[in-house]
């Protein structure tokens, strides 16, 4: 299933993405803001775990997410700041980095860099800034399938709706919470109308 959490205040965050004069740092803010906002919602009807707090009035027992049963893993380097984010809310949870580059000829992405933890049993989430062609997140998806997950989950703060169709229809268990769906891919396979490229605009990257 794909969410779509187009609400006043994300539209407010994604068009100040789309703003070519927002500066690195409001665009990583942002980009983390965004990211909270779908995992609150991907997280709405997770079961709680009971925990020991030691508060002002001593000793209590309190309802809290169990993060240790969670791994988050991004495509690098877009979605270095959505899972900050993540790890932010969720401080014990684990980490997982793949990378991977989009040939511009084939528009097919190749992975090049692969560092998950023990995914076994746990529920991960996948996030990343852009579903363009869905090739990226499917070659995601399929390394993270190989490493027994309870379940996967992505978030995504923008896609096209042929990016979302690909993943739709390879991986009915796997749910997309997405801030924004934009109109289309153009011929050179980017988001219309897009961000321009997260990564370069996240850290300063020259074109």
């Amino acid at each position: 299933m794909t969410y779509e959490l187009s609400t006043p205040i994300i539209k407010t965050l994604i068009s100040s993405l789309r703003d070519s004069n927002t500066d690195a740092l409001r665009f990583r803010h942002n980009v983390k803001e965004i990211t909270k906002l779908l995992l609150n919602e991907a997280l709405k009807e997770e079961s709680l775990s009971t925990k020991t707090v030691e508060t002002w009035n001593g000793s209590e027992q309190h309802e809290v997410i169990d993060d240790e049963s969670f791994v988050v893993v991004t495509v690098l380097r877009a979605g270095m700041p959505m899972l900050e984010a993540v790890m932010e809310t969720l401080p014990n949870i684990m980490g997982g980095f793949l990378a991977m580059k989009r040939d511009e000829t084939t528009h097919k992405s190749k992975l090049y860099y692969d560092r998950l933890p023990d995914c076994s049993g746990k529920k991960v989430i996948l996030v990343d800034v852009m579903l363009a062609t869905g090739g990226s997140l499917s070659d995601g998806i399929d390394i993270i399938k190989t490493k027994n997950p309870l379940d996967i989950v992505c978030l995504n703060i923008i896609g096209s709706p042929e990016g979302i169709d690909v993943i739709k229809n390879r991986y009915s268990d796997v749910n997309i919470y997405i801030s924004q769906i934009d109109q289309k891919l153009n011929e050179n396979k980017f988001i219309i109308p897009g961000l321009g490229d997260a990564g370069d605009r996240e850290y300063n990257t020259p074109e």
